[in-house]
């Protein structure tokens, strides 16, 4: 079984992966797996090509994208496949796994719901968001500028078999969680 977790921006998609893993299921990450393309010199020299920039990381490529001189769309055009292909090495790999955990938070814009036997939408109201966004470093034009970049929650929640409301404590998220898992063993 294929879960998928997806959620607006900063909705505690991190964290609620984490604890719907808990060293038990198998977990892909979306997120994490741009992290480590962008480690790689070989994705940041395909984007200064592309782009015709010279940047050597992560965080100069942010600025660019601040500062409008970037479009995210045609970035997401060199990432996102790379994403796929790592999402299906893992598949494979994992192919005797009962379950499989999929963080991905542009599920249902990449159109990748016909692979998933369970999506889960987390929500979260903006503000919250907002804050969330910024004490893990971010600021708030480029959290609007990714925000904008998402499908409205309540289109997307029609995608999807779940919704979990993320507005409380961590301990409401992993009840709801959690009830969502026992209902699908």
């Amino acid at each position: 079984m294929k879960i998928g977790l997806t959620g607006s921006l900063s909705s505690g998609k991190s964290t609620a992966i984490k604890y719907l893993g808990k060293g038990i299921l198998p977990i892909f990450s979306a997120d994490d797996e741009v992290k480590k393309l962008y480690k790689k010199k070989n994705l940041i020299n395909k984007i200064n090509r592309k782009f015709n920039i010279k940047i050597k990381n992560k965080s100069q490529l942010r600025n660019l994208v601040l500062l409008k001189k970037i479009k995210i769309k045609s970035l997401e055009k060199i990432i996102h496949p790379l994403v796929r292909l790592n999402m299906r090495k893992f598949i494979i790999k994992n192919k005797k796994r009962k379950k499989l955990l999929f963080e991905i938070p542009l599920l249902i814009e990449s159109k990748l719901m016909k692979h998933f036997d369970i999506i889960i939408f987390l929500s979260a109201k903006k503000s919250i968001r907002l804050k969330r966004f910024i004490k893990a470093g971010g600021n708030k034009k480029l959290f609007q500028i990714l925000d904008k970049r998402q499908m409205s929650p309540n289109k997307k929640k029609s995608y999807c078999n779940y919704t979990v409301e993320n507005n409380s404590s961590l301990k409401n998220l992993k009840k709801n969680i959690n009830h969502i898992l026992i209902n699908n063993e």
